[in-house]
């Protein structure tokens, strides 16, 4: 599995979220976006609405009607439902995710210790691939 950090020095996860959304979507695949945090969850939900048509990105909550039919499912636990393979841990809490080929760990300066550790014991770990992304002039760059 590769797992990505992303830095938020800048842009807060829902400026972030929608991004990721797109280039998932564009790949093909489903996205679940996770936090604890439930106004996060709704700012992210708002983020991915949009004032044009051509850049809606379609979504739902876990737990509503057709969830299992989103695109983009926000929720509070790693059990989507909706067949997601890319996973975005939006509120910086490393959870284990198990059945996934990807995981965006979105994290702030207020846990940015914690995002240390885990690309520490994620290098110690066979079958994760890391990568560190850190904004550079408004645009999103990788990292060493």
């Amino acid at each position: 599995m590769r797992v990505d950090f992303y830095q938020l020095t800048r842009d807060p996860a829902e400026a972030v979220v929608p991004l990721i959304a797109r280039n998932t979507l564009s790949a093909g695949e489903r996205l679940l976006v996770v936090s604890d945090d439930e106004a996060q969850l709704t700012r992210i939900g708002d983020a991915l609405w949009s004032r044009t048509p051509e850049s809606f990105l379609a979504h739902g909550r876990a737990g509503e009607r057709d969830a299992a039919r989103q695109p983009v499912l926000l929720a509070s636990d790693l059990d989507s439902g909706n067949g997601a393979r890319f996973v975005v841990l939006a509120d910086g809490q490393w959870r284990e995710p198990e059945g996934f080929s990807r995981a965006f760990l979105l994290f702030t300066g207020a846990t940015i210790e914690d995002a240390r550790r885990l690309w520490t014991e994620i290098g110690r770990r066979e079958g994760l691939e890391r990568h560190f992304w850190k904004q550079e002039g408004g645009k999103w760059r990788e990292s060493a």
